[in-house]
């Protein structure tokens, strides 16, 4: 059966005049390594950014002091890891129970591919089935070798592979499948929960660099701590992700457009949708 195209945006929830913290949702990200501890930093500032109540990053502990650096707003949670800076087996331990106090998961920016992130990121998905999960970058990658176990997870996961992620991951009918929400990036991302597929209009090239995706994931997740659904939280996601581009290419121009341009003009995209509550 082929998927209902979805062309109007969901509406951001209005926030609440007694509103709280607690209100808007706590997201765990589960991210970084050694050498790529700004994709956790980015991740969890996006997350702040896109809304999110609280945010706490679960980092290797090498990391912990550079991603707590890197912004004040968000909490760090420091993980085992083995000596070249990667989590370590055992490093589900250390996180399933801070995880139970979160609204929602992201995972995977910047962890790398070892068979111990394999096995964090499943026991996690595992261990946690009532936590709605963003998967991306090397999560998804881990996890390739085991989508079909997507099936029957009670709480939705939202996968956001780019074209060569998207291929390891069986391809087209994996949203049909499996129950997930599929975001496949790059030039007029598509989202599809496999009944219905929103095509974004938004972005730009100059989104085209190193950690603009992991910018997505935590925007994701902030939205679904906001009680938005998966895919709805995906559509608007990506709308936002792409308008924060093209605020930022309009200051700043495409070609030296970096990550933390569109971290910076989040906001101004997201009061544009405030805008029309």
């Amino acid at each position: 059966m082929d998927a209902t195209p979805v062309n109007e945006l969901p509406r951001l929830p209005r926030r609440a005049a007694d509103g709280h913290k607690g209100t808007y949702g706590k997201v765990l990200v589960v991210a970084g390594s050694r050498t790529m501890s700004g994709a956790a930093v980015l991740c969890g500032s996006a997350a702040l950014r896109g809304g999110a109540g609280l945010v706490q990053v679960a980092c290797p502990a090498a990391v912990q002091p550079v991603v707590a650096a890197g912004n004040p707003c968000y909490t760090t949670l420091p993980i085992r890891q083995h000596a070249d800076g990667a989590f370590s087996e055992g490093a589900a331990d250390d996180v399933v129970e801070p995880g139970r106090a979160a609204t929602v998961l992201a995972v995977g920016p910047g962890l790398g591919r070892t068979p111990d992130v394999a096995a964090l990121v499943r026991e996690l998905l595992s261990e946690l089935p009532q936590l709605p999960a963003v998967v991306d970058a090397d999560g998804l990658n881990v996890l390739a070798p085991w989508a079909d176990e997507f099936r029957g997870r009670p709480a939705r996961l939202v996968l956001t592979p780019h074209p060569g992620e998207f291929a390891r991951l069986t391809g087209g009918p994996v949203a049909a499948r499996s129950g997930v929400v599929l975001v496949l990036k790059g030039a007029g991302t598509v989202v599809t929960d496999g009944t219905r597929v929103y095509r974004n209009p938004t972005g730009n090239p100059g989104m085209a660099t190193g950690g603009a995706g992991d910018v997505l994931t935590g925007l994701v997740a902030a939205l679904i701590g906001q009680q938005l659904p998966a895919f709805d939280a995906a559509v608007l996601g990506s709308w936002v992700h792409g308008r924060a581009g093209d605020l930022a290419a309009a200051v700043l121009g495409q070609t030296g457009l970096t990550a933390t341009d569109l971290i910076g003009h989040l906001p101004a995209a997201l009061r544009e949708l405030e805008s029309r509550i």
